[in-house]
């Protein structure tokens, strides 16, 4: 298997790390992407970035009021 951040992993694809990652583990070692897409276009001076491991993406909200999201515009 593999190891990542201290888990072992078996060889094969691996859906979902605890991290938010997709894996494939082989003998030559683990490819990783992430699940998730970082916003960019936000009203940054209302606005944060909190990220939720829950649903694997990053939440925007507004700083005054967290349980309010804000519109996001672009995402990378």
């Amino acid at each position: 298997g593999c190891t990542l951040e201290g888990k072992l992993y078996p060889f094969g694809e691996i859906v979902r790390t605890e991290n938010c990652f997709r894996c494939s583990c082989s003998k030559d070692g683990m490819n990783c992407c992430s699940l998730f897409h970082t916003p960019t276009g936000y009203d940054k001076e209302n606005c944060k970035i909190v990220f939720n491991k829950k649903s694997c993406n990053y939440d925007v909200v507004q700083i005054s009021d967290p349980s309010k999201e804000c519109h996001v515009y672009s995402r990378v």
